[in-house]
C-alpha cells in the first residue's frame, strides 16, 4: 500500500511503528546500576536514571527509523519485513520517516542541558548504530559486537545518568549477555530466512553461532558469579535464577522457535518473563539495604 493512500490512521500507527516501542524493553539495561549501587531507594537517582531511560528510548527510535531507511528496499524482499516494517509496507513514506526522525533528535538535543553526560553516551550509541546501519552490520562479529556494545553504553549511560563509575563487572558480564542474544539472533536468522536476509549471513554458519553463544552464556553465568560473591553477596540466591534464565532463552530459541527477536522471545514466554522478574525482585529485596 502506497503511503499516499493510507489513512491518517494507518500513517499514525505506521509511524508509532516505526519507532519500535516493544523494542524498548532493551533500554531497561540503563537501569542496572540504579539496581546495583542500591540507589532505588533515592527518589533522584531513580528520576535521573529514568530520565536516562526514556532519552535511550528516543534514541533507539531513532536508530531503527535510520536502519529502516537504510534498508527499505531489502525489507521490502523479505517476507515478513515486508508487511511488519511501516516504510517497506507502505505505511509510511520516507518524508514522513525522515520528519519524525528530525523530531527524535530535536528532542535529544532539547535534553541536553537536563542530563549532558547522558546524552555524550547516547551521541556515541548514536554514532556506532549510524556506522553499523552503513557497514558493521556487514561484517562477520563485528556486527555481533557492535550489538552487544550497544547495550553496554546503555548501562553506562546509566551509571552516568547517576554519576557513578561503571562496575567492570557488570561492564563484562553485560557484553556478555548480549553477545549471547546477538549470537542466538543471527541463528534464527540463518534457520528461518537462510543467508538472503542478510549479506553477512553468508559468512556464518549454524553450528558457528551457537559455539559463540555458548561461550557469551558461559562467560556472562562466570562473570556474574563472580560480582556476586566478591562484591555483593546478598545475590547469591540470584544466581540459580541467572542460570535458568540462560537455560529457559536456549529452550525457547531451540524448541519454541523463538530468539530472532529477544524481545518478543521474551513477552511471550511466561516462563522466561516471570524468571527475569524474580530476578529483578530478588535483587531489589536483597540490594534495599545498601547505600550507593
Amino acid at each position: 500500500m502506497p503511503a499516499t493512500t493510507a489513512s491518517p490512521s494507518q500513517r499514525l500507527l505506521g509511524l508509532l511503528r516505526l519507532m519500535r516501542p516493544r523494542q524498548w524493553i532493551k533500554n531497561g539495561f540503563v537501569l542496572a546500576p540504579l539496581v546495583f549501587t542500591g540507589s532505588f531507594t533515592n527518589p533522584h537517582a531513580v528520576g535521573q536514571a529514568l530520565l536516562a531511560m526514556l532519552l535511550f528510548c528516543v534514541a533507539s527510535s531513532a536508530t531503527y527509523i535510520v536502519n529502516d531507511l537504510r534498508d527499505i528496499e531489502q525489507d521490502r524482499k523479505h517476507p515478513r519485513k515486508s508487511l511488519s516494517r511501516p516504510l517497506a509496507a507502505g505505511l509510511v513514506s520516507v518524508r514522513q520517516a525522515l520528519l519524525l526522525l528530525v523530531v527524535l533528535y530535536a528532542l535529544l538535543l532539547a535534553a541536553w542541558p537536563f542530563a549532558p553526560q547522558v546524552l555524550q553516551v547516547i551521541a556515541a550509541y548514536l554514532a556506532l548504530n549510524l556506522a553499523y546501519s552503513y557497514y558493521l552490520k556487514h561484517q562477520p562479529v563485528l556486527d555481533i559486537f557492535t550489538i552487544a556494545i550497544g547495550f553496554v553504553l546503555r548501562v553506562w549511560g546509566g551509571a552516568q545518568a547517576l554519576q557513578v563509575p561503571i562496575s567492570a563487572w557488570m561492564f563484562v558480564t553485560t557484553l556478555c549477555l548480549a553477545l549471547y542474544l546477538a549470537a542466538l539472533k543471527r541463528r534464527q536468522e540463518l534457520l528461518h530466512t537462510g543467508t538472503e536476509a542478510r549479506a553477512v549471513l553468508q559468512k556464518y554458519s549454524v553450528s558457528l553461532v551457537e559455539r559463540y553463544a555458548e561461550i557469551a552464556a558461559t562467560g556472562a553465568l562466570v562473570f556474574y558469579s563472580m560480582f556476586v560473591m566478591s562484591v555483593r553477596p546478598q545475590l547469591v540466591v540470584s544466581i540459580p535464577l541467572v542460570l535458568f534464565g540462560l537455560f529457559r532463552y536456549w529452550y525457547v530459541v531451540e524448541k519454541l522457535d523463538g530468539g530472532e527477536s529477544p524481545t518478543d522471545a521474551l513477552l511471550s514466554d511466561l516462563p522466561l518473563l516471570l524468571t527475569v522478574l524474580a530476578w529483578v525482585l530478588v535483587c531489589l529485596w536483597a540490594l534495599a539495604g545498601l547505600k550507593g
